[in-house]
């Protein structure tokens, strides 16, 4: 008997105890988090200046209304100085700009409101720290100058140096032509730039689709407005005789930054917006596909409409029959959005994609890490006050500006041309070894310009006051090594035999220098010839050169140099054969290197290049790529890193120039890694997800350059390389890539054990249900895998691109695997406060009742004699009678009017009471018999006779009986699946409600109706849920002669929830929930309705 006592408690407690794969895999989760904590609260050194500012902010009066009382217009005025804010508004005649803040930010971007995150971010640069809170900066940060102050400054600097090297051209695919490519940068500025910004209160727009809808509201009065006052300030200097020039803005600039970018775009296709009133739009880390955090219905709606109404804006305007109407509502509209790069970790350069939103004719996205002057990769918050990214884009609005009128230019292509020579570099976002790669910048290259002409003549894009002096020596230099090294600006030419050079595979050409354009080396193959700038490189493959004996390297006499002394100026040149810079690493090589590093050694002579392949992708798993230089031709040098001698380390550090990495991706362009000694190389690719397209691999080229300095013998140094994976970075890179499909994971993962729920008996707990989800092979690859195949699937019926099909599987599984994980982890979690909750109250209880006697029992007794005359009115009848009355109508009313997860709380307070009352049921019912047994197992002991065993058996109450019990706990089973489905719709709509909070005392509106009828329809599946209707089958038509039931509804609801996960709209996942509430309720109502019997199906006890 006590064996059994032990067996009936083992299995009572059978659904706490959690697997072996079960403590796996939340042990895996845990150290996910863990990792990605630590890889996100690390400092980045990100090579940004500080841009510093003496900020002045001028109100804007607004009209009276309900958003002009909570939000702000201003006008930000450069300088320390008071000014009279009137006479400055009166002088307004620049061009208008207005600057959108993002998540949680303010036109002063100095608030310390309230914060949703708790997410502290460190930015350290150049020795000054500066602490920044989620897109708000603290009081205690140092001031910095922004886009305005430094657009000011870039207004009274005039125009950048023009350099020759190479520009960016608009292609056939986005409307490029020869008058458009052929336009030329203005060389001075005809107007200044205005800059406005709106005071949007530091709200949270990214988390609630209502908040985004009244700032896209008051960003189109602050556009009205803006406009409104340049006319009032025209009339009152009219109305003093002033003199009046220029035109009256017809447009506004708009520049937004993070969900400020997004608002712009909203704003630009709002039906109260006026006609033209924006022509130029530029967003700096902003999301265009999809929210950041995209868990909120509304919030993902919202998106999806702006996203649809701006695909058709370029769409030609027709009538039914086809008959032209109007011109597309967008063709004026140009935007560009601008990435951070890998270190923007808060949003990636997939979802700042303007693919399949707007036409290559109206459009583009760039990287920093690939833009003019900038080269850098910045965190979030860094994109705004970054000096490289600040200058060139304030330089780049100026250079919008027609020199007739002192506005933006009006011709649509044009913009969109300047804005490409200005952000982009003429480098290629494709790596081919016969293609020809330009770029410039301070780090570490700068573009050059290449320009083919007939065999007949030749021509430089030099300026004709530039002229190298005649002064040079008697004799060129013909070169005979494949190598050549210019240690020295002495005038004289290089000839290199192509055909002789070039022999034996080494058919391609590279060069590199840092001399300046024009004044410092020229190239001519024949009559081609290549204009160089500061640091540039030039790679020449075999079409280039076909037809043509020499190549010539002219070099400028030593007059002609300017700043840096002559022995700082170099350069290099190799013919080399691409096959011998292959380099190709293996998906074993690379997740074996984190134990064993694979080292690889560049002996002297080596390639100036190398094409280093990786099996998997660098967005993927982000390898960490270490260079040390083991001997630089110093004879009896050793390696610098044992001890060798310090004259010659020191030498060695000087002969061997900083080794260059340049990676390629197709979503985020191109990667610069300089002065790669030590560096993780890493893309910001989404390389698993539906619609990721391209190749598995990234291609990394590597270019080790040997710049030599006068009196040194040798130009060769030798590199030893060694690679690892970043276990950090690639879990950090996982977990925020693909944290939103785990959201969607999450609700299929429930579903799926609803879904064993609903098909076993005995109800199984939802510990269990899920656990069983996870043997392999069934169902564990039915559920896990089918989905992933019905995503390939619909690629190909619809013709569209395939994901990298092996990146894709094991990504989409393994965030599947760590669903569960969290899932399991919430389960026991709840399951403990609820076991220890239970035994607390029955233990408590049975202590109660062996004190009726004292006086203190007696002394609460009557005093609920005393308040029955309470208990005695209708009202608290009624109420009594009917229990769930109240938290429907609670939870209703406050889903309605207020906001929709405080009905989700009322609806788990809900289930939390019912878990509770049957879990103590079970285990009361369990102790008595219990009780029972022992008290026949002790007369059974005393000679009782077996007769009299069995009448006391059947002499058990039915609250004693097993089957009691086990009913009870069955209902807590299936109220505790609910209960952890409707927590997690909760955890989902949680950031809205953060900044539902933030707005308490400000005016709020009510919740959007979809999110609203999305949780009315959670409440009423939680509360008239039960077991009955789990058993039965569903008024549905017969599918394969088999009556629909519960299960299949939940498998079905599953799966789509898996595949929002897959495609990254796990908001969607709450269209699943609302629909299986749906039918749920109603088969409930029918059931009652048709008297259907509620025991179909009814559990029968188990044989013990």
């Amino acid at each position: 008997m006590e064996s059994e006592r032990r067996n009936s408690n083992d299995s009572r407690m059978q659904g706490f105890r959690p697997s072996l794969r079960a403590v796996v895999l939340i042990i895996a989760l845990l150290w996910v988090v863990v990792v990605t904590l630590y890889g996100l609260l690390k400092p980045i050194s990100n090579g940004c200046v500080m841009t510093y500012m003496y900020p002045t902010y001028i109100p804007i009066s607004t009209a009276e209304g309900v958003l002009s009382a909570k939000y702000g217009l201003y006008l930000y005025h450069e300088g320390w100085r008071n000014i009279d804010f009137k006479e400055h508004l009166k002088n307004l005649k620049g061009v208008p700009v207005l600057f959108i803040p993002g998540n949680g930010g303010s036109y002063k971007q100095a608030r310390s409101s309230f914060l949703p995150l708790l997410l502290v971010l460190l930015i350290v640069n150049n020795s000054q720290v500066c602490y920044s809170i989620y897109g708000v900066a603290s009081k205690g940060c140092l001031q910095v100058r922004s886009l305005a102050a430094e657009s000011e400054r870039a207004y009274q600097g005039g125009a950048l140096e023009h350099t020759f090297y190479r520009e960016a051209y608009l292609t056939s695919e986005e409307g490029g032509n020869a008058d458009v490519n052929d336009f030329q940068l203005p060389n001075q500025y005809a107007n200044r730039l205005d800059w406005f910004s709106v005071d949007l209160e530091g709200e949270h727009s990214a988390m609630d689709g209502r908040i985004l809808e009244e700032h896209t509201e008051y960003v189109v009065y602050a556009i009205h407005r803006i406009l409104d006052q340049y006319k009032e300030s025209h009339d009152a200097r009219e109305r003093e005789g002033a003199a009046i020039t220029g035109s009256l803005p017809k447009s506004v600039i708009l520049i937004g930054h993070s969900m400020g970018g997004f608002v712009a775009r909203a704003a630009t296709v709002h039906p109260h917006l006026r006609k033209s009133t924006v022509e130029t739009i530029l967003t700096l880390s902003s999301p265009h596909q999809s929210p950041p955090v995209a868990l909120q219905p509304s919030l993902g709606h919202y998106y999806e409409s702006i996203n649809q109404e701006w695909r058709q804006g370029y769409d030609v305007q027709t009538t039914q029959t086809g008959e032209y109407v109007s011109s597309p509502k967008l063709s004026h509209v140009v935007i560009v959005s601008i990435s951070g790069g890998y270190n923007d970790y808060q949003v990636r350069s997939k979802l700042e994609s303007l693919d399949g939103i707007v036409p290559p004719t109206h459009g583009f996205m760039i990287s920093s890490t690939s833009m003019k002057n900038v080269w850098l990769s910045m965190e979030h918050q860094a994109i705004c006050w970054c000096n490289q990214l600040v200058v060139q884009v304030s330089h780049t609005l100026l250079s919008l500006i027609d020199s007739r009128r002192g506005q933006p230019l009006s011709d649509t292509q044009k913009r969109l041309a300047i804005l490409s020579k200005m952000l982009r570099s003429g480098i290629q976002q494709s790596f081919k070894w016969r293609s020809q790669l330009f770029w410039s910048t301070r780090v570490p290259f700068k573009d050059v310009k290449y320009t083919a002409v007939s065999q007949d003549h030749t021509f430089s894009d030099c300026p004709s006051s530039v002229h190298w002096s005649d002064d040079v020596p008697e004799r060129d230099l013909y070169i005979q090594k494949k190598t050549v090294n210019i240690l020295a600006m002495d005038g004289r030419r290089r000839w290199l035999d192509i055909l002789e050079l070039g022999s034996n595979g080494k058919s391609h050409f590279i060069f590199v220098t840092n001399l300046a354009p024009c004044s410092g080396v020229r190239i001519e193959p024949g009559s081609q010839t290549e204009q160089a700038s500061p640091s540039a490189l030039l790679h020449l493959g075999p079409e280039e050169m076909h037809g043509f004996r020499y190549l010539t390297i002219s070099v400028a006499p030593h007059t002609t140099i300017s700043g840096s002394p002559p022995t700082t100026s170099m350069a290099i040149g190799q013919f080399f054969n691409p096959d011998e810079g292959e380099i190709e690493f293996s998906p074993i090589s690379m997740l074996s290197s984190r134990h064993f590093h694979e080292d690889i050694f560049f002996k002297e002579d080596h390639p100036l290049a190398f094409n280093l392949s990786f099996a998997i992708n660098l967005g993927l798993l982000p390898v960490t790529l270490s260079l040390k230089t083991t001997s630089c031709g110093i004879k009896g040098s050793g390696p610098l890193d044992e001890g060798g001698d310090m004259d010659n380390t020191k030498l060695c550090k000087q002969r061997c120039f900083p080794p260059v990495a340049f990676a390629w991706d197709p979503t985020s362009g191109l990667h610069i890694f300089p002065n790669l000694y030590s560096e993780t190389l890493v893309v910001d690719s989404s390389p698993a997800l539906w619609t990721s397209t391209g190749a598995e691999k990234t291609v990394v080229l590597l270019l080790l350059f040997i710049f030599l300095i006068p009196l040194q013998l040798d130009p060769h140094c030798s590199y030893k390389a060694s690679l690892a994976v970043s276990v950090t970075k690639a879990a950090s890179r996982y977990l925020l890539l693909y944290c939103p499909k785990m959201f969607a994971f999450n609700v299929a993962v429930l579903f799926f054990a609803l879904m064993r729920q609903a098909h076993e008996r005995p109800i199984p707990s939802i510990l269990k249900a899920v656990e069983t989800n996870l043997r392999i092979p069934f169902p564990f690859l039915p559920l896990a895998v089918v989905p992933i195949l019905f995503c390939l699937f619909f690629s190909f019926i619809t013709s569209q691109p395939f994901p990298p099909f092996c990146s894709f599987t094991i990504v989409s599984i393994t965030c599947y695997l760590l669903s569960n994980g969290f899932i399991i982890l919430l389960i026991l979690v709840s399951e403990l406060v609820f076991y220890v909750a239970a035994y607390l109250h029955v233990s408590v209880k049975r202590r109660w009742q062996l004190r009726k006697g004292n006086f203190f029992f007696l002394f609460l007794q009557w005093f609920m004699n005393l308040s029955s005359r309470f208990f005695s009115l209708k009202v608290v009848r009624i109420l009594r009678a009917r229990p769930l009355f109240v938290p429907i109508f609670m939870a209703i009313i406050l889903s309605t009017f207020v906001h929709p997860a405080l009905g989700l709380l009322i609806l788990l307070f809900s289930h939390a009471l019912c878990c509770h009352s049957f879990l103590c049921n079970s285990l009361t019912a369990s102790l008595r018999s219990n009780v029972r047994k022992k008290e026949v197992d002790d007369r059974s002991e005393g000679n009782c006779s077996s007769q009299q065993v069995t009448s006391q058996l059947g002499s058990l109450s039915k609250e004693n009986r097993p089957s009691y019990s086990q009913a009870q706990e069955d209902i807590f089973h299936q109220r505790h699946g609910l209960l952890v489905l409707h927590l997690v719709a909760a955890l989902m709509f949680g950031p809205s409600l953060v900044s539902w909070l933030q707005r308490i005392g400000m005016h709020k509106s009510f919740p959007r109706f979809l999110d609203s009828l999305l949780c009315i329809c959670m409440i009423l599946h939680g509360i008239f849920s039960s077991e009955s209707l789990v058993n039965s089958s569903l008024p549905f038509p017969r599918i394969l002669d088999q009556e629909v039931s519960l299960s299949f509804i939940y498998l079905i609801a599953g799966i789509y929830c898996y595949l929002s996960g897959l495609n990254m709209v796990p908001y969607k996942a709450m269209y699943a929930m609302g629909a299986v509430s749906i039918i749920s309720f109603a088969s409930t109502v029918v059931q009652v309705w048709t008297g259907a019997p509620r025991d179909r199906g009814k559990w029968k006890p188990r044989r013990q």
